[in-house]
């Protein structure tokens, strides 16, 4: 959180930046010195959106910077100003044009994340001055959109199926809640065969981490995260390309994971129980083969038709032991399918709910945070691309069509109509440096769906 600093009163030992645009920027100028609009005006400045000016006073001092922005988008209007401005505090003078400071703030925040564990960064990020209430309230965001990056962004060797649970049994301890897990065979002895089929070839144990927090009395909260620490393929193997950055299949996890702390640093009053099925689709001699039939733990007969498609096994048993609890609601995250990022490209995450009204709020909440979602629909009469000749049905088909909609139905089945539920399918990842959003890990969703839960939920 260096990024973001108390702010001191008056902006005391910090320099003020201005945001302005197209529309308001004679007004800027009017209001700076003349050495500083002939600069401008040298230094070819018209304050249009991602540019800046460093302008000084009489002495050489820098003293204010003005920067171009985009005012229907501030979560961006400063998230590439960190690592561009000199390393110094800064504040937003009440003259820019910002209408959600506490927005651009955040974006601010974002841009100044750096990956340091194999690579020292090159600089410090400047630092961005805000109230005690904004510092208050964007802590624990910018702390989980960090930890999301941070397991993502972590390649596979330091970041197995045990790497992943320790993280679960750390936040435990952080927050004393009940953590257990099941490892390896353990996995058959309490009858979750689908995660046990699709890890057992690695030779890093697969596992579900479950941990268990709140008051017996509050409502119940199920959260999964798909948990696949690299996904060759299995014996359908992937291409090199498809591979390549299969370190991030377990990107569902991390936003579970972040959710999970998110929810118990805010208090919120819930009985929170957070899966976390981890695994590794490695090939092997013992690796599930096209073609076996896997009964899962809800008792449904399950062909594999695609070893590839394993991400929806390991989430349908812990799926139906969350069910089993009987909660208010389920939520689960899940890098799960290409089929969404070519109908809704890398930002957008798909949105799957059996509760209209839930989905809803979720999505109202995601346009207020300026974290959107894009709802799917559950089109039940696709679930006959998964039938299967011999078992109820496949975990994949033949079919190419509507790839995320049917992995969803997959899923579905596993989740009692009783039960409202919720799925994102999210890519987790930038494919490229944009300002708030650097290359690498990234969560998508997380503070839509937080926001929710805290309207739905605090007291």
């Amino acid at each position: 959180m260096s990024a973001l600093i108390e702010r001191q009163p008056g902006g005391r030992h910090s320099i003020a930046i201005e945001t302005t645009d197209a529309a308001h920027y004679a007004a800027t100028r009017r209001r700076l010195s003349a050495p500083q609009r002939r600069w401008l005006s040298d230094s070819g400045f018209e304050a249009a959106a991602g540019t800046f000016a460093l302008l000084s006073d009489p002495a050489g001092k820098l003293v204010r910077v003005l920067v171009g922005i985009d005012p229907a988008d501030p979560l961006t209007a400063l998230a590439a100003l960190p690592c561009a401005l000199p390393e110094a505090s800064y504040h937003l003078a009440a003259e820019g044009v910002l209408s959600d400071p506490t927005l651009a703030a955040l974006g601010w925040a974002l841009g100044a994340y750096q990956f340091g564990r194999y690579r020292q960064p090159k600089r410090a990020p400047a630092r961005l001055a805000v109230t005690t209430a904004e510092l208050q309230q964007l802590a624990p965001l910018v702390q989980a959109t960090a930890q999301v990056r941070d397991l993502v962004n972590t390649p596979t060797e330091d970041m197995g199926p045990a790497q992943l649970a320790e993280s679960v049994k750390q936040l435990g301890k952080t927050h004393k809640a009940k953590v257990r897990e099941w490892v390896g065979d353990e996995l058959l002895k309490a009858n979750f065969p689908t995660i046990h089929a699709v890890g057992r070839a690695s030779h890093r144990a697969p596992r579900l981490v479950e941990l268990s927090w709140g008051k017996a009395s509050d409502p119940k909260l199920v959260v999964v995260g798909k948990g696949v620490c690299f996904d060759t393929g299995g014996l359908d193997l992937k291409s090199s390309d498809g591979m390549r950055w299969m370190k991030k299949d377990m990107g569902g996890a991390a936003h579970a994971i972040a959710l999970a702390g998110l929810i118990m640093q805010a208090n919120l009053p819930l009985r929170l129980t957070l899966l976390i099925p981890a695994v590794e689709n490695a090939v092997a001699g013992n690796a599930m083969r096209p073609g076996e039939v896997i009964t899962t733990r809800a008792g449904l007969a399950v062909e594999i038709d695609n070893t590839d498609a394993e991400g929806r096994l390991v989430l349908c048993d812990a799926l139906a032991y969350g069910a089993e609890q009987q909660p208010e609601l389920i939520i689960d995250f899940a890098t799960l399918t290409g089929a969404a990022r070519v109908a809704l490209g890398p930002d957008l995450p798909a949105l799957f709910a059996n509760d209209a009204a839930i989905a809803a709020a979720v999505l109202a909440a995601g346009r207020t945070v300026n974290d959107p979602l894009w709802q799917l629909p559950l089109w039940r009469p696709y679930r006959r691309m998964l039938d299967s000749y011999l078992a109820d049905f496949a975990n994949a088909g033949s079919s190419r069509h509507a790839g995320a909609i049917t992995a969803a139905l997959y899923l579905e089945r596993f989740v009692p109509d009783t039960i409202p539920w919720l799925h994102l399918d999210t890519y987790a990842w930038n494919d490229a440096d944009r300002p708030g959003r650097p290359r690498g890990g990234e969560a998508m969703g997380l503070r839509a769906v937080f926001a929710f839960l805290q309207n739905r939920y605090m007291r």
